[in-house]
């Protein structure tokens, strides 16, 4: 039997590059201006958009499965996670989390008893809508907590969010091209037929290479130690947290969770934040932790 080679999608690929390099633009920029004022809070509206858009791909992903849970409520309430991180700095505290997990709570199931016409699916729908909030809520609210961060060094917060993407990035990409030409055996075929055992360790690699490229360039206060930790640490949670979204996307039937608005080449948001949304918390905690950073 003949053996075909791989081939990949070149038109995609070009499309997929040139987002990201408009999108690294912005952010690189972003993240060069790090200690002034305004930066905190540009970074602090991009966040907000995407817990806008990615509780939006979530509502709309249960309700093709029938449920109905409130984009508004979860969207209020993933803004109000934002805030207390965005908020809480300095040893003060005016937003408390049990504050925004109180009025949350009123308003996701309280705003249901008078605004929702399908009680009969209240329960998972009222659950839908808090999970929405708390996955991008805390996973993008510990990327803004990481931004705030301040030390000796200039732009420390700005170093760290750039290590969090180039970490999770060059795993994503050594991911495809590993899986594309050399996988072979299957992951998680319930959940993500295309993923391999292959790809997975393609991904470990590309998140090691990346860690190790920081230590020696933006994060020099870092050790080979953590470089090794955190490159094996975000790359396993981030996969984790890909498979994750993954299973979501196969519950609803769809094949990205972009549900009509698309970053080009990419996807939805969902699709772009499902590893950084539990990385950022595993690099917030090592390095409060292991670094003494609060």
């Amino acid at each position: 039997m003949e053996r075909t080679t791989p081939r990949v999608d070149t038109k995609n690929m070009t499309v997929r590059i040139t987002t990201a390099l408009v999108f690294g633009v912005f952010f690189f920029s972003l993240l060069w201006f790090g200690d002034r004022l305004w930066a905190s809070w540009t970074y602090l509206a991009v966040m907000a958009l995407a817990i806008l858009l990615g509780v939006r791909e979530m509502t709309l992903m249960a309700r093709v499965r029938g449920f109905s849970p409130s984009l508004a409520t979860g969207t209020l309430v993933g803004w109000g996670i934002l805030a207390h991180f965005f908020l809480a700095t300095g040893g003060q505290d005016p937003l408390p989390l049990w504050l925004v997990f109180t009025v949350g709570a009123l308003v996701i199931h309280f705003g249901a008893l008078f605004f929702d016409a399908n009680l009969e699916e209240a329960l998972p729908s009222q659950a839908i809508t808090w999970l929405g909030a708390l996955y991008l809520g805390f996973g993008l609210g510990f990327q803004q907590k990481l931004f705030m961060l301040q030390d000796t060094l200039p732009r420390t917060g700005s170093r760290l969010i750039l290590a969090l993407f180039i970490i999770t990035w060059f795993g994503d990409s050594a991911a495809y091209f590993v899986g594309t030409f050399l996988g072979r055996h299957k992951l998680a075929p319930r959940v993500s037929p295309k993923k391999s055992w292959e790809g997975a360790l393609g991904n470990l690699g590309g998140n090691l290479l990346g860690a190790f490229l920081m230590q020696a360039t933006v994060c020099p206060k870092w050790t080979w130690v953590d470089a090794l930790a955190l490159g094996l640490l975000l790359g396993i949670v981030g996969q984790l947290g890909d498979l994750v979204e993954s299973t979501w996307k196969r519950s609803a039937g769809v094949k990205d969770s972009c549900m009509g608005v698309s970053i080009p080449g990419h996807g939805g948001v969902l699709d772009r934040v499902d590893s950084l949304v539990f990385a950022a918390p595993v690099l917030f905690a090592y390095v409060h932790f292991v670094h003494g950073f609060n």
